[in-house]
């Protein structure tokens, strides 16, 4: 099989008998391969100038995040305060740029080390032919620690991160806890009792949905009790405790207008909501009692409370 040098056609035959396509034929017998060849170098610097820019894109990655994380720069006086010097600040500008380049070094690691490895691997079957194998090792070895640096960033952050959104879970069960403090002491300035039931505080202005949002919440988790009770030791003197588990109302004394009817006047209660993990009965369980939010862990009973409580109520 023959190339023709001048067309590119493939054909059978020598070139002294003529090209079939354009007709061209050699002249003479080829030059002679040179007795010294240099050798080449740009495989080598190919390599060289992958590993560089992976670093380069790390580092400027760093450097950003580094900047974000510091004070406003006020003056030009102060710019130098906006670099860290501490090795710690450091290497949390490396964690949040390590955090940024995971989806983009995956890919880009997966196809610069298979290229690299075969170029690397082609300078070593020929060391005559190519120069700079140190730099082109240097160069690879970047191509890999970038990648290895990057996902040791991430796996030490991950149990803060996890902390974070375990945080961000706990808060957001406790907004439903402290959503319904404010409704139930609301209902009592407004009621001069507690509700019976927790769907009562629909009674309540709601301008911003919090109370509609907390009690469908509420609604969703099968398990969450609201025990209202009377506190027999904070009636008047003047009252009877022997009453079947109520303190009856006098109406007369009350003013408002859209107080509910007669009945039981509720002085203390008892929610438990579930907590981050939504399952109940466990020690996250969020427990608010009185005014006072608190972890099922933490729960104790108040001491020397002689409480009446009706059947636990559910929205």
């Amino acid at each position: 099989m023959t190339i023709c040098p001048c067309c590119g056609f493939k054909f059978e035959g020598t070139l002294s008998q003529g090209c079939t396509s354009c007709g061209a034929y050699s002249v003479g017998e080829a030059l002679p391969r040179p007795e010294r060849e240099l050798p080449a170098y740009g495989r080598s610097l190919l390599l060289a100038v992958t590993g560089t820019l992976m670093v380069l894109v790390f580092v400027i990655q760093t450097i950003s995040a580094a900047v974000q994380r510091a004070p406003r720069v006020t003056s030009v006086m102060t710019l130098a305060s906006v670099f860290p010097s501490d090795f710690w600040s450091w290497v949390a500008a490396g964690e949040t740029a390590a955090w940024r380049l995971k989806w983009v070094a995956m890919p880009v690691t997966i196809v610069v080390l298979w290229a690299s490895l075969k170029i690397y691997r082609s300078i070593l079957k020929s060391p005559a032919r190519f120069c700079g194998l140190r730099y082109a090792r240097t160069g690879l070895m970047a191509s890999v620690l970038v990648p290895v640096l990057i996902a040791v960033l991430i796996g030490v952050t991950v149990p803060e991160r996890l902390r974070q959104r375990q945080d961000g879970l706990q808060a957001a069960a406790d907004l439903v806890g402290r959503t319904y403090d404010r409704a139930l002491f609301q209902y009592s300035l407004r009621y001069r009792t507690l509700p019976a039931e927790l769907v009562d505080l629909r009674r309540l202005p709601d301008p911003d949905g919090s109370i509609a949002a907390a009690l469908s919440v509420l609604e969703a988790s099968a398990y969450s009790t609201y025990k209202p009770s009377v506190d027999l030791a904070a009636l008047p003197k003047g009252k009877s405790r022997t009453l079947r588990g109520a303190v009856i109302r006098n109406a007369s004394l009350d003013t408002t207008d859209d107080l509910p009817g007669e009945g039981l006047s509720f002085t203390n209660y008892d929610l438990r909501l579930p907590g981050a993990d939504k399952l109940m009965g466990t020690e996250d369980d969020l427990i608010v009692r009185d005014g006072v939010i608190l972890r099922a862990s933490e729960s104790v009973h108040r001491p020397g409370t002689n409480t009446v409580s009706p059947k636990s109520s559910k929205p």
